[in-house]
């Protein structure tokens, strides 16, 4: 039987034409994962370039109301100074004042609005820079989770799921202030309510303790009207409204007829307040009641 050789050569030519190992898959996975931390990069770039041209905007927006506010408190400083010179004098200023009063809330929530609408600025800010303070290595370890999965880079993480949250604080006091202003009173005192539960700790928060008091005022319950200005007096003394619960009080102890009660507050709130609104119609009221504004002092003498 006859042997056939191979040649050596033939042996070699046939090794190299054998299919390489599959290095070629793990190349490819390599550059769809490069691809993907680019495209994650190029989407954070133009994130930071949208984000610094929309709040731009809004931070010139923001200035622009902001002057607009400090002239109308100027404006409302003077018209203040008038009402107390005619106060002073015994003038009829009655629905003058309730017209100024409603003013005066509009700029203290304008005045909210801005401080609560800046700081939220401040935050995006942060939050962008802290984006692109991130270290490559995790951006590239997001992308290649991303790439994992099969689907593109998110924008953000998804949101926890979590209990039901009341609405802002602006939106809930706004429409609480609307119904007030449309005579709405029992919604608004929901609202007004809801406040104080899910933000007590927010200057708002005794605005709304004020005005409560107030829809109990106007539908003649004097008791509980007085209680929440109390409130308004003993929890938010530092608030804007602590001058006018002042008066308020004073005068629902009035309609009470608590004449002592009464002058004692009004009289309170002149030494208290003595350069408000309200302080000069506190002294139009003791003037017209024949009452002296500061007690009388008593006699040392006896006899």
């Amino acid at each position: 039987m006859r042997r056939t050789f191979i040649p050596l050569s033939a042996v070699t030519a046939f090794v190299l034409l054998l299919p390489a190992p599959p290095a070629h898959a793990v190349s490819k996975e390599m550059i769809q994962l490069q691809t993907q931390v680019q495209q994650l990069q190029d989407m954070l770039q133009h994130l930071q370039q949208s984000n610094d041209e929309r709040m731009g905007v809004l931070q010139h927006l923001v200035e622009q109301t902001a002057d607009s506010v400090n002239r109308m408190s100027q404006t409302m400083n003077a018209l203040q100074q008038q009402v107390a010179a005619q106060s002073e004098s015994g003038g009829k200023i009655d629905q003058l004042s309730g017209q100024m009063q409603g003013i005066n809330d509009s700029v203290d929530e304008l005045k909210t609005r801005i401080a609560k609408l800046d700081k939220t600025l401040q935050d995006l800010q942060s939050q962008l820079q802290n984006i692109n303070a991130q270290p490559a290595g995790a951006q590239q370890a997001q992308a290649g989770q991303t790439g994992q999965s099969g689907g593109m880079p998110a924008a953000g993480a998804p949101p926890v799921p979590g209990q039901p949250q009341a609405p802002p604080v602006d939106q809930l006091y706004q429409s609480a202030l609307r119904d007030y202003t449309s005579a709405r009173y029992d919604v608004a005192a929901g609202e007004f309510g809801d406040v104080i539960k899910y933000y007590p700790q927010d200057d708002l928060a005794g605005n709304a303790q004020f005005y409560l008091g107030e829809i109990a005022y106007r539908k003649g319950d004097y008791q509980t009207a007085i209680q929440n200005y109390d409130a308004v007096l003993e929890q938010f003394s530092g608030s804007p409204k602590a001058p006018a619960a002042q008066l308020r009080k004073g005068e629902a102890e009035l309609a009470m007829n608590q004449r002592d009660a009464g002058i004692r507050d009004l009289r309170n709130l002149v030494q208290r307040y003595p350069q408000t609104p309200e302080a000069a119609q506190a002294r139009s009221r003791l003037n017209g009641m024949g009452v002296r504004i500061v007690p009388a002092k008593p006699s040392a003498y006896k006899q």
